[in-house]
């Protein structure tokens, strides 16, 4: 991880037949295009390897995740529960469809906590949002029972575990819909994208409609289509799309090499018996994006990852105190800073779900995380496996 690391051959030639043909956008232009058709090339080509029925390609991974809710018919006067560590795309796209996002507590595995899920569902709950964050996943079975239990939607925000698997099963397709990114720091990278999928044939006709401004992409004259609902333009270009179908061909190879890497350094600090690992549900595989370890304490870890950078080792991040990705610091939205005003519901809303969470922070106060690069050789990896053990075991 990232697949930008990985950037060659492959993706200058699906580029070069968009650039050939000169349509760099997904619908209309027919006979210019040399049978090119990116964006519904790699929307196929992510169902077969997901798994599910359908796919449908989007502008980011945020947008993914509007398209996926709204297909699901949530918006206003409906809450999602979501978790405190994630990033602020989980909370926006909620927002964006005028609901209201309620914050949950993580456990060990980083991800919701199934005991504390069902605690916050109320008669506004729709949805359960768990994200799969730094490559594993969270409790689906337990969750997938839960929502069963009180006719929820389970959504899969599967943006950074793109690969990782559960109960036979790639992350994404477990629940009613799936989310991926594919921003310029993901596994599978299209500089700019997202998808979704999905075996729910609704879902899917909702969702390439949805995400063209509401067009039924009905007949071969564009300016003929009707409008079955409000949609928005959440479309994807066909040069995204292009460098998106060779990266996904790759996504194989990068999960063994993620694993390599991942396997050396985690069995080189397994010999501090200090440090734990980060628990992975029974029946899930991870993508091995990340390493993620705990710490005996918070200032302990605090230590750990200031000493990581003294000793060379980069790209290890400490969650606890990251603007982006943990609840802590997202004073705009707990503080409501928005440029317009938001429903009285959305705000009640927020003011009445989001307060502190202790057992969230137990658990991020503790955790170091080390991104696992492609481009390291086993020199590399080993060099490395020997400057973070030298670093935690200082500061012991």
């Amino acid at each position: 991880m990232p697949g930008f690391e990985l950037f060659g051959a492959e993706e200058q030639k699906e580029v070069q037949d968009v650039l050939d043909n000169g349509v760099l956008m997904r619908y209309g232009f027919d006979p210019m295009r040399n049978g090119h058709y990116k964006a519904l090339e790699l929307e196929k080509d992510l169902a077969k390897r997901m798994q599910t029925k359908y796919a449908q390609v989007v502008s980011s991974g945020t947008a993914a995740l509007t398209v996926a809710l709204a297909c699901a018919e949530i918006g206003s006067g409906d809450e999602v529960i979501m978790p405190t560590f994630t990033f602020v795309a989980s909370f926006e796209a909620i927002l964006s469809v005028g609901a209201t996002p309620v914050l949950c507590d993580i456990d060990d595995t980083l991800t919701l906590d199934p005991k504390a899920v069902e605690a916050c569902i109320t008669t506004k709950t729709k949805a359960v949002m768990p994200v799969h964050m730094c490559g594993s996943m969270a409790d689906l079975k337990a969750l997938k029972n839960i929502c069963n239990k009180h006719h929820l939607i389970l959504l899969e925000d599967a943006c950074q575990a793109i690969g990782g698997s559960y109960d036979g099963k790639p992350l994404g397709s477990y629940g009613d819909l799936g989310c991926f990114s594919f921003d310029y720091v993901k596994m599978v990278t299209c500089g700019e994208g997202g998808g979704l999928i999905t075996n729910s044939e609704k879902y899917a006709d909702r969702a390439h409609k949805y995400q063209d401004h509401g067009h039924d992409h009905v007949g071969n004259d564009r300016g003929a289509e009707t409008h079955p609902f409000l949609g928005y333009n959440y479309r994807l270009s066909e040069l995204n799309a292009a460098v998106g179908i060779a990266q996904l061909r790759k996504l194989d190879h990068i999960l063994e090499v993620q694993e390599k890497n991942y396997t050396i350094l985690r069995d080189a600090l397994s010999s501090i018996p200090e440090v734990t690992f980060r628990r992975v549900p029974e029946t899930g595989v991870e993508s091995y994006a990340f390493l993620n370890i705990f710490l005996p304490n918070e200032d302990i870890a605090r230590k750990a990852h200031k000493a990581l950078g003294s000793h060379g080792v980069d790209a290890c991040f400490y969650w606890f105190d990251n603007n982006w990705h943990y609840y802590k610091k997202w004073e705009h939205l707990l503080d409501q800073k928005s440029l317009g005003n938001l429903s009285k519901e959305i705000q009640s809303g927020l003011k009445k779900s989001n307060t502190s969470f202790p057992a969230s922070d137990a658990w991020m106060g503790r955790t170091v995380s080390c991104l696992i690069k492609l481009s390291w050789t086993e020199q590399d990896v080993k060099e490395r496996a020997s400057k973070m053990t030298e670093a935690i075991k200082s500061v012991l």
